[in-house]
């Protein structure tokens, strides 16, 4: 599979429909159906009746209509991940329906609260939507099937054992009766089954798994769907904000006198940490008004922290006591036999998020009702947090999920909601927030900055015997507000690090959490997004001081291990590893678990003699262990390697007198479409007791891909990131 694809295009008939649906939700429909309404209902319609079933249906997570159109309810978020057409997918395999007939909503967070958590975790992050589903998914609709073919038994007089479903019809096999799936809902819906069928196991699969183009995508390609951001209500008025630029920092005081009389400013309201101006007609207004604010903050000894002062602290804390993670073997009695010993520190940075859409809520504060229209990675976590921000119980809070901007861990964090709540307690009206894009650079949590140190010994063979590595970064559960032992190491320290899947016989891996004032988080593939840039540079330097190929040197070290290897030899073959190339290009390789699933990457990469480095070629090898929908996971990979390449180039918040430097994008840098190499991805697939993540793993290999190459390429080694920093020009 290669890299850029554009999805099949649809006829007139196949195309996506988004409506309010009796339920509330927002609705997004395959096919043409005569009762389509137009896209923004979900937006446009702020009350929406949350508190009302669908008809026909058969359960909450699926009704079928008198025209065996079929609503499947999707319980997760969408931001791009392709998870709202995969667990649906994962639902007809057992249902056995017709896909052109499927329409799909949101499942209601207040329905969710209302019925004992019917639709469980709703959650989108860790990639583990489909992995964390797909045993629920697959019951769903293998009951909804069992409970239509007892409805058609019942009506024939038959033992169910002589129907069979498929293609939304019940067929009486004996006599070749059949009802279709629409005169059998309402039937169904009374049934209830004595236990709960047997689901297939993915060798039984027959639809899945199946390359699909993501539902959402014609509606995002012509512009049509909707984000949190896109939310209209009537009423509202327009908030922008901008918080103390040292978190944890107070705001002092705000002269708001220079608004006085100013039009269509409605209101000046302060926030603990923040100041916020609400106009009446356009945000464009509220945060020109916001513009001309000048706020004092107290920030107190925060004030003093820059990037310099806590990179020398992380940097000293690798001498102090930590705990452990993983400790194999006897680390230090291997090293004074070793041919030679290696040590080396790798260091990343702290990075923004900075998803395309900037963090926004829509609210409206009523007393005994509060309605939230955004797009979040969690909406039942979100249906809480604003239950508590409001005062209000959760099933009084009503939050209408949208498309989500981009979330990579960001839209878990709720901040902009209780935010835009505390300005509509004061305002009274509807309120719709919205962050600039500076804001949400500034005010972000951000990816931990860390730091590993690396002691290794090789042997007469060249590999490595004995490896030590020694983590500082510090806590994202601390940030999150989960309590951790304090005697325990926390995952996302080591990750990357203590499940690397190399034979080194004495391994340990140890970590010290530092926390700082700046506030940390989730920040997609965590831990390993970083981590892995460090080892697998590292066992590279081991190799190319050994004299032995960096691919070959990891083949010795997963000796044994068939699902490893697989990924690494294709990884190898397809990004053609060892063939000839010009001088000042060269080839990266490296490897990773995360999220349960294994990625290799090849990367080809051209460095100019003045130091420009051009990425050109990107090969990924991955292994989800199932798939579901093969298209979006190869899309996941390139989008992916997209992303951790942004990082890995260009990504970096400085601090300085404690507030992130980087605002726009004009100093936080992306990749454009110029520097986008091409990705090929091949999806190598090795089965197992687990199924794997997408949405992560092909992340964290491309830094170390990447450097790896250039040092091919140039002799220069990078152990810190980004590599924009580096000075790379050619001393000849």
């Amino acid at each position: 599979m290669h890299g850029t694809r554009i999805a099949p295009k649809l006829s007139r008939r196949h195309f996506i429909l988004t409506a309010a649906t009796a339920a509330g939700g927002f609705m997004i429909g395959i096919g043409g159906l005569p009762r389509a309404a137009h896209a923004a209902a979900v937006t446009a319609q702020p009350w929406n009746d949350d508190n009302a079933s669908a008809p026909n249906e058969i359960d909450a997570w699926i009704a079928v209509d008198p025209d065996d159109s079929i609503l499947i309810r999707y319980q997760r978020s969408e931001m791009g991940q392709g998870s709202m057409t995969a667990l649906p997918m994962m639902i007809a395999e057992e249902l056995q329906c017709d896909w052109s007939k499927v329409r799909i909503e949101y499942a209601s967070p207040n329905r969710n609260i209302r019925e004992n958590k019917v639709y469980g975790p709703m959650y989108s992050h860790g990639s583990m939507s489909v992995r964390f589903s797909q045993k629920k998914m697959q019951q769903v609709g293998a009951s909804a099937r069992e409970r239509l073919i007892q409805a058609a038994a019942t009506r024939w007089s038959v033992p169910a054992t002589e129907c069979a479903a498929a293609n939304s019809v019940v067929t009486h096999k004996p006599s070749s009766r059949t009802l279709r799936y629409g005169e059998l809902a309402a039937d169904a819906a009374k049934v209830t089954l004595a236990k709960e069928p047997a689901i297939k196991t993915p060798a039984q699969f027959t639809f899945i798994p199946k390359a699909l183009p993501r539902i959402d995508v014609v509606h995002k390609t012509d512009g049509s769907a909707k984000f949190g951001i896109d939310a209209q209500v009537p009423g509202m008025v327009f908030a922008a904000i901008t918080a103390c630029p040292v978190p944890g920092g107070k705001l002092k005081s705000v002269d708001e006198t220079v608004l006085k009389g100013a039009p269509g400013v409605l209101q000046v309201v302060k926030l603990p940490d923040a100041v916020a101006v609400v106009a009446t007609d356009t945000y464009w207004r509220a945060k020109r008004a916001l513009s001309r604010l000048q706020p004092e903050w107290d920030v107190g000894e925060a004030g003093k922290v820059d990037s310099e002062t806590l990179s020398k602290q992380y940097r000293a804390a690798l001498n102090d006591q930590m705990l452990t993670a993983r400790n194999d073997g006897d680390v230090d009695k291997a090293f004074p036999g070793a041919k030679k010993t290696f040590e080396a520190i790798y260091e990343t940075p702290y990075l923004s998020h900075s998803p395309m859409e900037p963090m926004n809520a829509t609210v409206h504060l009523q007393p005994d009702r509060l309605d939230v229209w955004f797009g979040t990675q969690d909406p039942l976590e979100a249906l809480e947090a604003a239950a508590k921000a409001s005062g209000l119980k959760p099933e009084q809070v009503y939050v209408h999920n949208a498309f989500v901007g981009g979330g990579f861990g960001r839209r878990d964090g709720n901040d902009e909601l209780a935010q835009a709540i505390a300005i509509a307690k004061v305002v009274n009206r509807p309120v719709k927030l919205v962050w600039t894009r500076e804001e949400d650079t500034r005010q972000d949590k951000f990816r931990p900055h860390a730091v590993v140190a690396f002691k290794a010994a090789t042997g007469d063979d060249g590999t490595p015997t004995a490896w030590s590595m020694r983590v500082v970064t510090s806590s994202i559960f601390h940030s999150v507000g989960r309590k951790w032992p304090a005697n325990k190491v926390e995952p996302q320290t080591v990750a990357g690090l203590e499940d690397n899947g190399y034979n080194v016989p004495n391994t340990r891996v140890q970590s010290l959490v530092k926390n700082t004032h700046l506030p940390v988080w989730f920040w997609r593939s965590p831990g390993a997004n970083q981590h892995v840039f460090a080892i697998e540079s590292f066992v590279d330097e081991m190799a190319a001081a050994n004299g032995i190929d960096p691919y070959q040197m990891r083949r010795k070290l997963l000796a044994g291990k068939s699902d490893w290897l697989k990924v690494l030899d294709t990884a190898a073959e397809k990004g053609d590893w060892g063939k000839p190339l010009p001088k000042g290009t060269g080839r990266g390789i490296a490897i990773c678990t995360d999220t349960d699933s294994l990625c290799a990457q090849v990367a080809e990469v051209t460095v100019t003699p003045d130091g420009n480095v051009k990425v050109n070629r990107v090969t990924v090898a991955l292994d989800t262990r199932y798939m579901v929908n093969p298209q979006t996971i190869a899309e996941q990979a390139e989008g992916s390697v997209i992303f951790g390449l942004s990082a890995a180039l260009y990504g970096k918040i400085t601090i300085k007198d404690g507030a992130a430097v980087q605002g726009n994008f004009d100093t936080y840098r992306m990749v454009r479409l110029a520097q986008a190499p091409k990705i090929d991805v091949h999806l190598v697939p090795s089965g197992g007791k687990k199924w794997g993540g997408a949405g992560e793993p092909a992340v964290p290999p491309i830094a170390a891909a990447v450097a790896n190459a250039i040092f091919a390429a140039t002799g220069k080694r990078i152990r810190t990131l980004p590599i924009s920093d580096i000075d790379l020009r050619s001393s000849v």
